[in-house]
């Protein structure tokens, strides 16, 4: 009788050993924007089909807006392993490698294809494992769309711009662009900018169309100049250390989840950047200029050393592989 009940002791020991084993590997997605931009949307669409891909292997949990961490934070929470999954801005990787700093040139990329294109490309490739030995694996491209310019006043020209105060991301590059204008750059959190707006820390800002009207930048700003002049789009990283503990199966089922995502997320980001444009010009809260080739040829030059300054760093190859994307 007591060697039978030991065995059934043991196996009951295994079976919650066995249970403890088959505990999903819980993966925390924090991001800083509304789940209904693009990176929101592609955020959640990873989860569905990761949890589709690897059923009671992997529970994805989304975090949207700076929930967990703001933008200020979340590199530092991946490194330790406090969220698995972030998906920043590019601007903010040029601390760890100055490459990835050619998608912060001003007026490089003719449109959000040419963007595509470089992405894909050997090149564009080759910058998702430019950081490993920092900790930091890149996954995946994630599109927002082109950069937008507005102010608390009219402008247009790039000498309207000069003295004015305007919010940026933590980028050098971006620093530069704004300082070759005669406007001052002030760094600032993206949870933080629309009061700093309403309340006049700062003057303006660059953004997408589906950040600035899920954020409403358009009701506390008088212009949104149709510029184009740059790029948001994000890096979905993961830490390497964590990354390369996972079995071989979870690693294939994320990859797969990832590249369906990013397809996902990339078609939609166009069709909700230019729905949220027609909404903002329905609200009439903001006004929105469109610039001739004059007045764009005006932008490109004022903007121009900002190349020259940065090709050391980056790498004239680089910058030209990302010229040879448009057409």
């Amino acid at each position: 009788m007591k060697k039978i009940s030991r065995i059934a002791m043991l196996a009951a020991a295994g079976l919650f050993s066995a249970n403890l084993m088959a505990a999903p590997i819980v993966v925390k997605f924090s991001h800083v924007v509304a789940d209904k931009t693009p990176k929101g949307q592609a955020a959640l669409k990873f989860k569905e089909l990761a949890e589709k891909k690897l059923p009671g292997k992997v529970e994805v949990q989304v975090f949207p807006n700076s929930q967990l961490f703001g933008d200020g934070k979340e590199m530092e929470a991946l490194l330790l392993g406090d969220v698995q999954f972030i998906a920043p801005s590019l601007s903010k990787f040029d601390r760890y490698t100055k490459k990835i700093a050619v998608f912060d040139l001003p007026f490089l990329f003719q449109d959000i294809d040419a963007v595509d294109r470089f992405q894909s490309s050997k090149e564009g490739q080759k910058l998702l494992t430019s950081m490993e030995s920092k900790g930091i694996i890149g996954l995946a491209y994630w599109h927002n769309g082109m950069k937008q310019l507005s102010a608390n006043k009219d402008i247009l020209m790039p000498e309207s711009v000069k003295g004015l105060k305007f919010r940026i991301q933590a980028s050098d590059v971006l620093e530069a662009q704004f300082k070759a204008l005669g406007s001052s750059p002030q760094k600032m959190a993206f949870a933080e900018v629309y009061q700093g707006l309403q309340t006049g820390v700062v003057d303006g800002q660059e953004n997408t169309w589906s950040n600035i009207y899920s954020k409403k930048f358009h009701e506390v700003q008088k212009t949104i100049l149709e510029s184009n002049h740059g790029i948001i789009d994000y890096m979905v990283v993961t830490n390497a250390g964590w990354w390369k503990k996972l079995p071989a199966d979870v690693q294939k089922g994320l990859r797969e989840a990832m590249a369906e995502a990013t397809k996902y997320g990339n078609d939609l980001a166009n069709s909700i950047n230019e729905a949220d444009k027609k909404k903002i010009v329905a609200d009439n809260k903001a006004k929105i200029v469109k610039l001739n080739k004059e007045q764009l040829a005006a932008w490109q030059k004022a903007m121009a050393p900002v190349w020259k300054k940065f090709e050391p760093g980056i790498g004239a190859d680089l910058i030209k592989a990302a010229q040879a994307a448009n057409k």
